[in-house]
This record gives structure tokens, sequence and C-alpha cells, in this order.
């Protein structure tokens, strides 16, 4: 079975966000929270699956090239999504873009993260990571904007720009998550550069990052 790693992507990127990193767990292992961060008592359950419709709403391809997109795909609380490389990304209502990664144990990572404060992301920015296992590669991130995007993309050194898939929680969150499976593609070489884009074609928010040196 393979092991995956979330790789924050650098300081220069979570600089440009505005903070340490967005609140993020990784298959139940949580970053150290904020100094500001605060329980904030909610305790729901966890939602442990999706309806087929949900499913095959807002599907992405690898690879795909960039195009005009709908926006966000909205999704549950706590529902686990399947964004590639049986990773799955769920969104939470605590604190403030406060999402998870996990390969393995979701709902527990999930239970870890609901404690995150998160806001991490100052306003109408994008953070940026990537987990790595060898030549597979999974861009993540989260995005606070003003306005809801209508796509996000991913430039990754002097390749094409693709299209990332998105998620949201219902309501006006203001904000989302993106993420793009770069499966056997290997690890990026150059500047992966993130930009979310307006249904007007204007950007929105944008973030420029020097892959991280390998790490398993």
């Amino acid at each position: 079975m393979k092991t995956k790693r979330l790789v924050i992507a650098g300081v220069v990127a979570m600089a440009l966000a505005g903070g340490t990193g967005t609140a993020l767990a990784v298959d139940g292992l949580t970053p150290p929270a904020e100094a500001d961060a605060q329980d904030t008592g909610s305790r729901r359950e966890a939602v442990v699956g999706e309806t087929a419709s949900e499913k095959a709403a807002g599907v992405r391809l690898p690879g795909r090239v960039a195009a005009a997109a709908p926006g966000p795909r909205v999704v549950r609380p706590y529902a686990p999504v399947e964004i590639g490389q049986g990773a799955k990304m769920g969104l939470l209502p605590e604190g403030r873009q406060n999402y998870v990664v996990a390969w393995d144990d979701f709902e527990e990572a999930v239970e870890q993260a609901r404690s995150l404060a998160g806001d991490s992301i100052r306003p109408n920015s994008i953070s940026g990571g990537m987990g790595v296992d060898g030549d597979d590669v999974l861009f993540t991130g989260a995005f606070r904007t003003d306005t809801v995007p209508a796509r996000i993309t991913l430039r990754i050194g002097a390749g094409p720009e693709v299209e990332a898939g998105m998620l949201r929680l219902p309501g006006t969150p203001g904000w989302g998550t993106y993420y793009y499976d770069a499966a056997g593609a290997g690890r990026p070489q150059g500047t992966v550069k993130v930009t979310a884009y307006d249904v007007d074609g204007s950007v929105l928010a944008d973030l420029a990052y020097e892959p991280s040196p390998a790490s398993r």
C-alpha cells in the first residue's frame, strides 16, 4: 500500500497566503493549531458517504486543459469527496478555511481538524500544497475570495494551464478548496502558479511557488 504525504507548498506559498498555512489535517495527523485557534465545541457527526448524483457532479479529468467552468461544486459538511489517487477531501464548518485531505482514516482526520480555527489565508488569496508519491502528485489548497471563483487553474512549469476541481460548503462561506490530480506526471519542475478567475475572466487571486524538495 502506498504511503502518501502532503507537502505544504513551502514558506513562500504560505507567506503569500498571509499566514502559517491553511488549517488542514492529513490522514489523521493534524499540524499544530495557530496561536488564536479555539475549539468551537461543535460535535456534529461526520458524513460518511455521498449520493450517486453528488459523485457524478463536478467530475474533473486529470490533465484537462483549462476551459470555462460553472464554479465550485457544493458539498455537505464533512462529506468525503474523492479527489484522485485514493485521497478524500472534506470541508468543515468549524473554523475558517478548515479542510482535510486523507488517504486512510478520513473520519479521524475530520475529528482532529474540528479544533482548528483556520483563518490562515488573508482575504482574496489562495493557499497551495501537494501530496507526492513517486511520480504521482496531487495538488490541493484553499481559496478565500469576495467573489466565488468561476474556475481555478494551475500552470506547472512550462506546461499548459489546466483546470482544477473546486469544492465549497452550502451558503456563502466565503472560501472553498481546489484540487488537481497529476498522477504519473512526476515531481513538478519549475514554478507552480495557481490562479482563481471570475466568470468574466478577470483574476480574483493568484499564487506562485517553487515545489518543495522531494520527501517521502
